[in-house]
């Protein structure tokens, strides 16, 4: 018998191509094979199954994580698959494990900062897994300032050794993944001392527990931190602590290929630049900004489908109830969340591009485009993050109370996410480096360097100072150009009144931290610019498919005007458009809806996530909800039994009022 589909109806109402919707979403016909095999090789998998984690306790958990990665690596091995492959197999495993930093952190630490012997002693054994690294560099007291670490690492010239200490219990790494119980070894971040002087914070490879039994290696104490939001979640990963006590190491240990100790003990610094540094770090950044359009896909799936299946009021003559998706205000908190997954696409896609660009010139020794790199995947990292985090949640509350189940897959997919704002950079520190970087870019314009890149803008900065929006008609707002403009004069103008709001200040790092919320703003008024205008040039290219492009001019337009209508203070009090327009924006936005609601369950079918990759039952693609919800709660523990534990102690004396109380 041909499974029922709830949401057929809602599928035959599309105006669009929606298998090359996947192709463009993908990125390629290439990567939509490659990504569409390995999630459907994961769902066929029984051992990868997941549905029992939000009731496994800690222990469990973390020993299936361990099954489920040795299984991953046994599956890499037999089918023989790439890298690539691997990596994709591995992301809709869908699970939170020491692999992840191994392969993210630990080998690229290495990669870019080992010279070429210690790239061939340390990689082969890390590639083969032979040994697990971590990438140790938050400590208890400090994370985002690295250069305030406290963990020490001295020379000892007699022995031609360092020796790594904490010094206080503030000095303590504390956080990194993996190291709690998996990692063998560690790249450790340590201030380093030599002939008596402190040469600041250098990256080191020690080994923290022994290979034969997997026991702590003397004077090191390590542990996991404990449990943390959620109940899957994040639990199922050893985020660490560790301590030192003065713990010897090989002087060869400190990774040495921008700058080394001699025997003698004395600190050089060689002829590779300082900023390859910066490698690792972009790397992870833009890899977030992928990983944040694809976690705010998955709950958008899931709120759609269900607002489609879902009825609630409107009923006439006992005729249907009206389905949620039709009710505006379902419409207005849903459909740019859906439009923010595809912006963010286009702009992780752009951000990759941009990666892979400043990788070739820094291997030239060309260092010119790294200021820039450096402020987009700060900035993008932060924006899409903290977007992404609120909106899962938006997502749970657009389910109403069943959102609040851990079957809907909200609940741990928000817990999962969250951390995103924090590591790889606090969101508004990295805004505050955003803001640095356009305060010295406005400063140069006196001197007439022309800004390139994402700040080019500025260079027209006298022209954005006097213009007027052009708009008269709530449809003048779908011009790109009307758009565009809109969103680089804000920008400036923010911008330019925070230099000039500077300027005045004697001491300017007085002035920074003084107007530090004003300067969070206008790094967020650049970054919205750059998202918006990446998804403009993405509707530049040719894109093929029946009305595909048609419906990711709608989604452009809603992510633009909805973010418009959010930030109306802005652009507002900057003088670039007037009250009117912005009431003409909300009329355009609102008609915007209207076009998006008849494609909105095919358009999240076009991410092609498997229900299992999905984990929810709200967001089944057959939309099969409450037969599903009824079928779940019976796997709850608690039902294995009709009568509970704990009845005849506690709930029978009360029934029967046999409850005996202690006399004084």
């Amino acid at each position: 018998m041909e499974p029922l589909d709830y949401l057929a109806e809602e599928r035959s109402k599309a105006s669009f191509d929606v298998e090359e919707m996947k192709i463009i979403w993908a990125g390629s016909r290439h990567a939509y094979d490659m990504s569409n095999r390995m999630a459907r090789l994961v769902a066929s998998d029984s051992i990868f199954r997941k549905d029992n984690r939000t009731m496994l306790s800690r222990k469990d958990l973390f020993k299936d994580t361990l099954r489920k990665t040795a299984h991953a690596v046994k599956r890499t091995v037999e089918l023989n698959l790439s890298e690539e492959e691997s990596m994709t197999l591995w992301s809709y495993v869908d699970q939170p494990a020491y692999a992840n930093l191994h392969r993210g952190m630990f080998i690229p630490a290495i990669e870019g900062q080992g010279t070429e012997e210690q790239k061939r002693k340390w990689l082969p054994m890390a590639y083969k897994m032979q040994i697990i690294g971590c990438y140790a560099q938050t400590e208890l007291g400090h994370g985002s300032n690295v250069q305030g670490l406290e963990t020490t690492a001295t020379f000892d010239p007699e022995t031609d050794e360092f020796v790594i200490h904490s010094p206080t219990l503030t000095s303590s790494k504390w956080w990194p993944g993996g190291l709690g119980k998996a990692s063998t070894h560690a790249v450790v971040y340590a201030r380093l001392r030599t002939n008596g002087q402190d040469y600041g914070v250098q990256a080191f490879i020690i080994q923290l527990r022994s290979l034969d039994d997997h026991s702590p290696l003397p004077g090191i104490t390590v542990g996991d931190i404990g449990m943390k939001f959620g109940s899957g979640a994040y639990n199922s990963m050893d985020n660490g602590f560790l301590r030192f006590d003065h713990v010897r190491i090989l002087r060869n240990q400190m990774l040495m290929r921008v700058s080394q100790v001699t025997r003698e003990g004395k600190y050089v610094q060689s002829d590779v630049p300082r900023q390859l540094l910066y490698g690792t770090m972009v790397s992870v950044r833009q890899i977030i900004v992928s990983e944040s359009s694809c976690a705010l896909s998955r709950a958008v799936c899931i709120a759609t489908r269900y607002s489609a299946v879902r009825r609630q009021f409107g009923s006439q003559n006992g005729g249907p109830e009206t389905q949620v998706i039709n009710y505006k205000t379902q419409q207005s908190r849903l459909f740019p969340l859906l439009a923010s997954a595809y912006a963010f696409r286009f702009a992780g896609e752009w951000l990759k591009w941009l990666y892979t660009d400043v990788t070739k010139r820094l291997k030239a020794n060309d260092f010119s485009t790294l200021p820039e790199v450096h402020a987009c995947t700060a900035g993008l990292k932060s924006i899409t993050t903290s977007a992404t985090a609120d909106a899962i949640e938006e997502c749970r509350k657009l389910c109403g109370g069943h959102g609040y189940l851990s079957c809907s897959g909200l609940p741990e997919l928000f817990a999962v996410y969250i951390p995103n704002c924090t590591f790889e950079g606090d969101n508004i520190v990295l805004l505050l480096q955003v803001a640095r970087i356009l305060m010295k870019t406005v400063a140069q314009l006196a001197s007439g360097k022309k800004p390139v890149g994402t700040t080019a803008y500025l260079g027209r900065v006298e022209h954005l100072m006097q213009c007027h929006c052009e708009v008269r008609r709530a449809e003048d707002w779908l011009k790109p150009s009307v758009i565009l403009e809109a969103f680089e004069v804000r920008a400036a103008r923010m911008s330019v009144s925070c230099a000039q709001t500077l300027s005045g200040f004697s001491n300017p790092e007085d002035g920074f931290a003084d107007i530090s919320s004003d300067l969070v703003e206008a790094a967020v008024a650049h970054c919205q610019l750059i998202i918006v205008s990446k998804f403009i040039e993405k509707l530049q290219q040719e894109i093929p498919g029946k009305g595909v492009k048609t419906q990711l001019e709608n989604l452009c337009n809603v992510y633009a005007l909805s973010l418009l209508h959010k930030h109306l203070g802005d652009f507002l009090s900057t003088g670039c458009i007037s009250p009117e327009q912005g009431a003409l924006a909300n009329e355009q936005l609102r008609l915007l809806y209207s076009l998006v609601r008849p494609n909105a369950v095919s358009l999240v079918d076009a991410f092609n996530h498997t229900d299992h990759y999905l984990g929810s039952v709200l967001g089944r693609f057959d939309g099969n909800v409450y037969q599903k919800l009824y079928d779940e709660a019976w796997k709850s523990p608690l039902n294995d039994t009709y009568v509970p534990d704990g009845y005849h102690e506690y709930i029978r004396p009360l029934l029967k009022q046999q409850i005996h109380t202690a006399r004084l």
